[in-house]
Parts: C-alpha cells; sequence; structure tokens
C-alpha cells in the first residue's frame, strides 16, 4: 500500500495539475513531496537486511548522485541543483527499495494495481471532467487524463499494460489475477490509444512484442526458442533497414513531419550548447530554468518556449556533461547483461517484465528527458530493475533440524513398550 502510493506520486498524477497549473515549482508541492520521502525512509529502514544486500545498487546510486551533486560548483543555478539532488537521492533509493522488496512477479503486480488505480482515475477525468482530461489548447481533443501532457499518460499507461502482460505470461498466475490483468491491460492500451502519442505506442508494441517472445520460448521448448529469437533479431533488421531508406515516409504516414515536430531543430540547438561544456554540463537539472540564459538561446533559435529537450541522453549531456552520459549508459548495459544472465530463472518467473521495460526505457529514453530524473517513475523502475539484477535472489525458509528430530523422539516414545514395575 505504501509503495503504490510513491509510485502514484513519481508519475505526477493530479498533484502538479491541481497545485501547479502552469507546470512551475511551488513551494506547496515541495511540502507534499515530505510525506513521500518519510514514506520511502521507512520502508527502506524496515527492510535494512535485504537493503544491504543490495550494495552493488547502493554504489551506482552513490556514484550517479556524488556526480549530480558535483555539478553544484558549476551549475548556473546551484540552488535547484541542490534540492534536485536530494530528490534524486530519494527517488532512486525508493527505486532500490523496490528491486530488492518486489521479486518475481511482485513488482508488476504491484505496478499493474497502481496503474489500474490511475487508470480508472483517467477514464474518470476524460468522460466526466473532460476540462482536466482531455487537452483544450494545444494537441486539443487528445487525452492526458490526471496528467499535465498526454506523453505523460501514455508512458504510464504503457507501464501498466506491460505489467500486466508480464503478470499474464507469469508461469503462478492466479485465476482472480488473470481477470484483473486481462482488465487493466484493456483499459491501460485503450487510454494509450486516446493520447495519440507515436512514442508510448511503439514502446508498447516493444514491451508486448519482448513478452510474448520469452512466453513461446518458455512454453515451446529450444526448437520455438531458437525460431522465436531468429525471428526477433530478423524483424529488428527488417526494420532497421526500412527506417533507415523511407524515414520521412514513415513519419509522414504517422502523422509526424520529418524534425519529429521540430524536435531535430532542438537537438540542433542543444548540442551547440553542449560544445560549450562538453565535460561538465550546465549543472544538474539547472538548464531548463526561467532565467537560464543558454535555455533562453535554444528557444531563441526555435522559435517557441521549449521545455525540455524531448530526448533523454541530450538532456543528460546539457546538465551533467558526457560523464553522466557515458556513466548512465554504462549503468544499462550491465544492467542488460545481468538481467540476460538470469533469465533462465528470474526472468521467466516474473513474465519477461524486466527486459521487456528495459527495451521500452531505451526507447522512451529516445525522446523523452527520463533519464538521472530527480521524480520520475520511468528512471525509478529502470533501477529499480538494475537493483533486482544485481542482488540475489533471497534464501527459501527452510524448517529447523530439530524440529523433524524432536518429531521422531517423540513418536518413538509414544510408541516404545511400556515398562511395568513388578
Amino acid at each position: 500500500m505504501a509503495a503504490g502510493f510513491v509510485v502514484i506520486m513519481l508519475t505526477g498524477a493530479l498533484i502538479g495539475p491541481v497545485f501547479a497549473p502552469d507546470q512551475g515549482e511551488t513551494p506547496i508541492l515541495r511540502l507534499i513531496w515530505l510525506p513521500v520521502y518519510a514514506v520511502t525512509l521507512g520502508l527502506i529502514f524496515n527492510r535494512l537486511g535485504r537493503m544491504a544486500s543490495a550494495w552493488p545498487a547502493w554504489i551506482i546510486l552513490g556514484f550517479l548522485t556524488l556526480l549530480a551533486l558535483a555539478s553544484r560548483y558549476w551549475s548556473i543555478d546551484p540552488a535547484v541543483t541542490d534540492r534536485r539532488v536530494i530528490a534524486l537521492f530519494m527517488t532512486s533509493a525508493f527505486a532500490v527499495y523496490l528491486g530488492v522488496a518486489f521479486t518475481g512477479t511482485h513488482l508488476p503486480r504491484l505496478l499493474m494495481h497502481t496503474g489500474l488505480a490511475m487508470a480508472v482515475g483517467s477514464a474518470v477525468m476524460v468522460v466526466a471532467f473532460p476540462a482536466i482530461g482531455i487537452h483544450q489548447a494545444e494537441n486539443a481533443g487528445l487525452w492526458r487524463g490526471l496528467w499535465y501532457e498526454k506523453n505523460q499518460m501514455g508512458i504510464v499507461m504503457v507501464a501498466t499494460a506491460v505489467a500486466s502482460a508480464a503478470v499474464l505470461a507469469a508461469p503462478d498466475r492466479h485465476e482472480r489475477t488473470v481477470w484483473t490483468a486481462l482488465l487493466t491491460l484493456a483499459l491501460s492500451i485503450g487510454l494509450m490509444l486516446g493520447t495519440q502519442s507515436k512514442t508510448s505506442l511503439l514502446c508498447l508494441m516493444a514491451g508486448l512484442g519482448v513478452i510474448g517472445g520469452l512466453w513461446v520460448m518458455r512454453r515451446g521448448g529450444p526448437v520455438l526458442s531458437v525460431a522465436a529469437v531468429w525471428g526477433g533479431v530478423t524483424a529488428v533488421g527488417i526494420a532497421a533497414w526500412v527506417w533507415t531508406d523511407n524515414s520521412a515516409l514513415i513519419l509522414e504516414l504517422l502523422g509526424k513531419d520529418p524534425t519529429l515536430t521540430g524536435r531535430t531543430d532542438i537537438w540542433e540547438s542543444l548540442m551547440r550548447r553542449v560544445a560549450e561544456r562538453p565535460w561538465t554540463g550546465f549543472g544538474y537539472s539547472a538548464f531548463w530554468g526561467k532565467e537560464s540564459v543558454p535555455a533562453h538561446y535554444v528557444r531563441l533559435e526555435t522559435g517557441w518556449l521549449v521545455p525540455s529537450a524531448h530526448n533523454g541522453w541530450i538532456d543528460l549531456l546539457v546538465q551533467v556533461g558526457w560523464p553522466g552520459a557515458i556513466m548512465v549508459g554504462t549503468v544499462m548495459a550491465i544492467t542488460l547483461f545481468a538481467l540476460v544472465i538470469r533469465l533462465g530463472g528470474q526472468g521467466f518467473r516474473e513474465g519477461g517484465f524486466s527486459l521487456a521495460y528495459l527495451l521500452v526505457f531505451a526507447l522512451l529514453s529516445a525522446s523523452e528527458s527520463v533519464l538521472l530524473s530527480h521524480a520520475n517513475l520511468p528512471w525509478a523502475l529502470f533501477l529499480a530493475l538494475t537493483a533486482r539484477a544485481l542482488t540475489p535472489d533471497p534464501m527459501p525458509r527452510r524448517h529447523s533440524a530439530t524440529v523433524p528430530l524432536a518429531r521422531r523422539r517423540r513418536g518413538a516414545y509414544l510408541t516404545s513398550p511400556r515398562i511395568v514395575p513388578n
């Protein structure tokens, strides 16, 4: 229950649109996060033994946090950097808790249930309160549910759908869980389609494809496993070839212009800013402030009020430079390698959720600023996968050997011949 509350808060559902409709940072939002941090610390202290076993994840968290903290010394807004580093650490610490405390299918089940609650709330907003649940100005008519933007709801609904599909694919599912998963899967896909987010659609197809492929490998034996791997690699190769030769046509068919709605202009402008500070960046979470001079140049060059890079890697470069991008890329590679190594055990038991979400996160990072985020569910889930991939599974509980010994002794006493005194 407590973990689900923190998960919902990390999505930004309803809280931001109600208390900060202009998407600015207000004092009340900072106060709202204090109970979230208190709950996070309580959850961690309640599982100190298991938290200690996740020491590789804590080391990774320490390096990432220290890099962000060090950037305050060259940050263009040190006060913002200091506040966001605290939020980054607390979010990442909760992520380690998620990865360690929720083993097997427990994590996708948690996401399924919390996602169902948010999906129902979003459906209510779309139907009963369209002024909140549906975009009115920009992107008019597209669904946004409990969030500021349609892309935010799309990301959350994709994570919910992938978690629900993993619960269905897991070998230890129960009948009641199956019906809940089917309902959640259908509702989350419907809401995601209402956003008309092409990125979310691509992520959904990739995530469900991985889960389906792993399910075939588990059920079909070695022959189907080889066929599934071969088919997947071939499909990726063909898709890459088609995209390379026909990217403009594909974007037009998807309703996108070749500049990805002006994103390529943003990226070109930002890379010029990166060239100014390639090894340091402009400070963690400091680049997009209202008083930021380099962000002002980007907005002048693009002709509109750009809120973010719309690319996680470029956003990382302007914040903490190439060292940060290399560090995060290394963590992603380590996570992938560890998950593949554990595929035969934990990977199949959890329905393939970890590998599926890792692919979703990698695709998402190419179009959204989700890397090294200070209060963001996609980053928290990725770091949770890192923690669970690098932490050994808990040892199963075994009954003490003295119990059967005592029973044997008691049984021997009761069945031994009775000695009657003369």
